[in-house]
């Protein structure tokens, strides 16, 4: 390994990873995520740690190599959330179709923050409207996300209600939870508008009595709008 800390080549990377295995938090990651990749067992602050000591002149060279550790697509996220905006938009594509669980989508979309939310308009029609309309789950959910995280607001409230609508017959189970986590996340800062999209949604009773359960988990709310809420459970 590089005495002077940087990660000059994946395989250092590989080894670094490997000298940071927690067996304990190895198997409990694997209870919780349910990736199909193998996974070495290592915590998100570390990875993103190790990712950091990549230089920036290398990392595309770095995208070039396929994952196979659950850890190594979390890395390659971060590698990519490290470029230009031009450069992230480029690769942005390569990342979905590596990403198969929660945590993975989670981690990349968070980090992404900074260059999103200066373009968000732009980097709505480029990915994240193509994003919600495809077949493969993760994608799907990616696009949720990204509308969770950065689109919350009242210029976006139309779209965010017209995506769950368009996507109230998909079954599988991370897109309707995402479409209720966001959901959630658009009442507790516009209560008034998203109390009457629900009202007249096509949303699955799932789905529905979801949103309502995570707006209830939240502390934002008072606990006599909660009541009200449990009230309109289906």
């Amino acid at each position: 390994m590089n005495d002077a800390g940087s990660i000059e080549n994946y395989n250092e990377l590989r080894e670094r990873l490997a000298f940071c295995v927690d067996d304990e938090y190895r198997d409990f990651s694997m209870r919780g995520i349910p990736s199909e990749r193998p996974f070495i067992g290592v915590r998100i602050p570390k990875i993103r740690e190790l990712t950091s000591l990549v230089p920036k002149e290398k990392i595309e060279e770095f995208l070039k190599v396929q994952p196979v550790a659950f850890e190594e697509v979390i890395v390659r996220g971060f590698l990519i959330c490290r470029l230009p905006y031009e450069k992230m938009i480029l690769y942005f594509d390569s990342q979905i179709k590596y990403i198969d669980d929660w945590a993975a989508c989670d981690t990349f979309c968070s980090g992404l923050g900074k260059l999103v939310r200066k373009r968000r308009a732009e980097f709505w029609e480029l990915k994240v409207e193509k994003l919600l309309g495809d077949k493969r789950e993760f994608a799907v959910r990616v696009g949720l996300v990204f509308l969770k995280c950065y689109y919350v607001d009242f210029d976006y409230l139309a779209v965010i209600f017209d995506a769950a609508e368009r996507l109230a017959e998909r079954e599988e189970y991370y897109i309707r939870m995402a479409i209720a986590w966001l959901l959630a996340e658009c009442f507790i800062k516009f209560p008034d508008e998203t109390t009457s999209y629900l009202a007249v949604s096509r949303l699955p009773r799932w789905t529905y009595n979801k949103t309502i359960s995570k707006v209830c988990d939240s502390l934002r709310v008072e606990p006599e709008i909660k009541e009200t809420l449990r009230r309109m459970r289906k």
